[in-house]
């Protein structure tokens, strides 16, 4: 349980009366996703973080970015482009969060520009650009051109037979303004060119040409260097760079396709070209070229981006592959076997007495392997059932089900389809489970499974015995080892009940049984939480403990951040680490002093979700897959499950909990004017907290073999 001098409190533990209608406006969720990237870009400015790695962060923001146009632009821009001045989404908002985005982006460039790239070349590593190449290299860059570039590409000259081509979603192409006439005489002045995908975009110059230095040149410096030797009889005037972004969000009306995964596969197609919601450009584009491109796209000048380098910087992430320098990146984290788990020793025998938990990355994903991998090879095993949200183009987990088909065993299998960005991968697994002979079906209709469950039935002796594995994450080994989570293993009767009754209620659609201890969304997890945090909220009001730590990757939800201002109002502390957007004004003088709201940014992404309660001795635990926004409540399938062995229980408070609120190096609190601001570590120190390491650094020296 939490102690008072473990765990900080909020300001103050005045009540206050309940409120609804007086509570304090939410915080904006869009903006508070830029917020968020804000935090993450301060990893890449800080000077003690090795240089690849700061790379690394100022990349993620970029395609970061790129997922919240796609995801999150189009309602603003429509609405602009309607004149809409009224509602959550209107002129005003447009307006407001462009401001927001140029400001991030023109910090990024800034960052490129003047410190990341001068540090690089004080390494001895240069992305050199046409004009400081010298003759040796040029002559380099021109036969590559020729070798391998130019033969790809078609540059198309606009006329009425020729008209703007598809421009696929991100990709790289160059608009160029010409003088003179084509071959027929004519003055077609506007052409593009299109840069093919499969071309690396940066090339490393071998050592001949670069000297004792690592020297790289970008794809879009080779094009533009030899433009005009696309166009011969013309001369290149004003060209530029440009890259627009589309809206990705695939809709597809699930009630009116016959076939959902055929329908998503002609989806898929599509989505590179939706929508265009954002336009990035080169800073010296001219205004001719650039009103041209937003008038091709229909785009507001607000959805302009002049930017002072490359214009997708996710794409320098191959520079941290390329460069050989061990130095320049952090030390390889290698994470320690589960604590809890013995090897060699059978993970049903091992389940048959307790509960057992992993802590990822800290300790090792192949846990999770290993218990399915047992089960595959189990001979008493006759049935396995799994969820599959994200698992990656390769994986060994698909293997081992694919295995477990071959081997006889019954393997039915949950597939989204919908799962963001993943839906080809997923698609293709579906089609190859289904294809040997597995059982593989598409959750509900109309509602995203996000649940992450593995369901293993075995025979011993005369009774079916059921084994779970839970998890706040995906079954993804890479992910695993990057993302915080929880694997949560067990026998106990009644979870494992729960499992197989959510799995049949997917598979058939059936009335779903009454549920001893899961939490499933949509059906009464919403419910379940809101309650809780009200009976929260009385025992604050009778003046007994109350308590309540929440961990998770949003809080958007209303329902959920009116019921949390209101048990702060009575009296209960409260405290939530939030890693991205967060709708709940915290520490709002007369209505949310005792609520803090913490983010913590980390070399690791924080995944896990754990949510602790206490009312007047009562205290109460959960894991879950699901964050409090409102698609993870109503429209998607989802689990929560209690912790009621009180030693892993403590153990997730001690882990999971009590370091993020210590944290006084990563953690970032939000005030009360909706910013965020890190502590300072000095103050942190005087208080008597540890400020030389942040949460998971501590959770990687406790468990790791190396690094951290």
């Amino acid at each position: 349980m939490f102690s008072p001098s473990a765990v900080p409190s909020p300001a103050t533990n005045a009540r206050s009366p309940a409120g609804g209608a007086g509570d304090p406006p939410l915080l904006d969720r869009d903006h508070s996703i830029l917020q968020f990237n804000e935090r993450v870009l301060d990893w890449a400015h800080r000077p003690e973080v090795p240089l690849l790695e700061r790379l690394r962060y100022l990349c993620i923001v970029s395609s970061n970015l790129d997922e919240f146009f796609e995801v999150r632009g189009a309602p603003h821009l429509t609405a602009a482009q309607a004149r809409d001045t009224k509602g959550a989404y209107s002129v005003d908002s447009f307006n407001a969060l462009s401001a927001a985005a140029h400001a991030l982006v023109q910090r990024q460039y800034a960052l490129y520009n003047d410190e990341l790239m001068p540090t690089f070349a004080r390494a001895g590593i240069r992305l050199v650009s046409h004009g400081e190449r010298n003759l040796t290299q040029r002559r380099w860059v021109k036969e590559y051109f020729e070798r391998e570039v130019r033969p790809l590409l078609i540059p198309v000259s606009l006329d009425p037979a020729h008209p703007f081509p598809q421009v696929a979603n991100k990709s790289l192409n160059f608009i160029v303004r010409l003088s003179g006439r084509d071959a027929f005489g004519r003055e077609n002045e506007i052409a593009i060119v299109k840069v093919p995908r499969v071309l690396p975009r940066l090339i490393k110059l071998p050592a001949k040409v670069a000297g004792k230095k690592t020297v790289f040149v970008s794809l879009s410096s080779v094009v533009r260097a030899h433009l005009g030797e696309l166009f011969p009889g013309r001369e290149v005037g004003q060209f530029s760079q440009f890259r627009v972004t589309r809206h990705s969000d695939l809709a597809v009306d699930e009630e009116d396709v016959q076939n959902l995964r055929t329908a998503l596969r002609e989806g898929l197609v599509m989505r590179h070209y939706g929508q265009a919601v954002r336009l990035e450009v080169s800073a010296g584009c001219s205004e001719y070229l650039a009103d041209f491109l937003l008038r091709q796209f229909d785009l507001p000048e607000g959805a302009l981006y002049r930017v002072h380098g490359p214009v997708n910087l996710v794409r320098l992430t191959q520079l941290i592959d390329l460069v050989d320098a061990p130095q320049l990146l952090f030390p390889p984290y290698k994470p320690s076997w589960p604590k809890q788990i013995r090897v060699g020793t059978s993970m049903f025998e091992q389940l048959q007495r307790g509960d057992l938990m992993a802590h990822h990355p800290f300790e090792s994903f192949d846990a999770v392997l290993g218990f399915l991998r047992e089960a595959v090879n189990d001979r008493q095993v006759l049935a396995i059932k799994q969820t599959i949200y994200r698992t990656g183009a390769e994986s060994e987990l698909m293997a081992l089900l694919r295995e477990a088909v071959r081997k006889g065993k019954e393997v039915t299998v949950v597939v989204e389809l919908k799962a963001r960005f993943d839906e080809e991968a997923n698609i293709n697994w579906a089609e190859m489970l289904e294809s040997i002979g597995a059982q593989v079906v598409y959750g509900v209709v109309g509602l995203k499974t996000h649940a992450k469950m593995l369901l293993v039935t075995r025979r011993e002796g005369k009774h079916l015995r059921r084994y779970a594995h839970l998890s706040t994450g995906n079954y993804n080994p890479r992910t695993a080892r990057l993302y915080t989570d929880v694997s949560y293993f067990t026998a106990d009767p009644q979870l494992t009940e729960d499992a197989e009754h959510v799995f049949g209620h997917l598979a058939s659609q059936s009335r779903l049984p009454p549920l001893h201890r899961v939490l499933l969304a949509p059906v009464q997890m919403h419910d379940r939480f809101r309650e809780r945090i009200e009976a929260v909220g009385r025992a604050a009001a009778e003046g007994k403990p109350a308590r309540i730590v929440a961990k998770m990757n949003a809080l958007t939800d209303e329902v959920l951040i009116r019921a949390l201002i209101a048990a702060g109002r009575a009296g209960a502390k409260i405290d939530l680490i939030v890693r991205g957007a967060c709708m709940l004004p915290a520490q709002v003088p007369g209505h949310t002093e005792n609520i803090r709201v913490r983010s913590v940014i980390g070399r690791f992404l924080e995944h896990s979700r754990v949510f602790y309660f206490e009312a007047d001795g009562d205290e109460q635990l959960y894991l879950s897959s699901a964050d409090w926004m409102n698609r993870n409540m109503l429209r998607r399938i989802e689990l929560a499950w209690p912790v009621t062995d009180a030693a892993l229980r403590q153990r997730l408070i001690d882990e999971c909990l009590v370091p993020y609120l210590h944290d006084g190096v990563d953690g970032w609190d939000l005030q009360a004017d909706g910013s965020y601001r890190r502590p300072d570590p000095d103050a942190v120190t005087a208080k008597g907290g540890k400020a030389s390491k942040g949460a998971q650094a501590a959770l990687a020296g406790r468990y790791g073999r190396s690094g951290g």
